[in-house]
């Protein structure tokens, strides 16, 4: 698994408009600690320079990588400010705290490809998953190949844009009292 967070995604949209939205990807060329921190202190600095918004994830692995990122290179953002970042007043957990305890979905589990896939979505991939991703990676890295490294940030283009297509679908859903 090579322990390096190679890629750091956003889909970022203005004011709700899906055609006014973008993709931001922070990637480490080579699986070493100074191009993994580059890419994380890259990622954080475009989160601070996004000003006040609301951050969407779906699952707790974005917290827990961010905070093992934080310890192991503490220059880039103190532990309070990472806190503060994931406070849940901006940064909401689609999973943990919306989907599970309050959803329900005629589909046979919860994943966001599952739910996503429900709504409509579909992946450029035919065989897009976050373990094959890892795998892309260690290509990448052996080969310098650029179709490798591009199929993983159209994967994670991909992940990030389910993400919102599933925000927006919980929206849509109708509130029962």
């Amino acid at each position: 698994m090579r322990d390096i967070c190679y890629l750091h995604g956003f889909v970022e949209r203005r004011e709700g408009d899906n055609d006014r939205e973008r993709y931001v990807a922070f990637f480490t060329d080579t699986p070493t600690p100074e191009e993994e921190e580059r890419a994380f202190a890259e990622a954080w600095q475009y989160l601070q320079e996004a000003g006040q918004c609301s951050v969407y994830y779906y699952s707790k692995y974005e917290r827990t990588i961010w905070r093992k990122l934080r310890e192991k290179y503490p220059g880039v953002c103190t532990e309070e400010e990472l806190e503060q970042f994931f406070d849940p007043g901006n940064a909401v957990d689609l999973y943990f705290d919306v989907v599970l305890p309050k959803t329900e979905w005629p589909t046979k589990d919860y994943s966001i490809k599952t739910l996503a896939k429900y709504l409509g979505f579909s992946w450029r991939d035919t065989h897009p998953s976050g373990a094959a991703s890892i795998e892309w990676f260690h290509r990448w890295v052996d080969s310098g190949d650029l179709e490798i490294k591009q199929r993983i940030l159209d994967y994670n283009e991909d992940d990030c844009r389910a993400t919102r297509v599933l925000l927006d679908g919980i929206r849509a859903l109708p509130v029962q009292s």
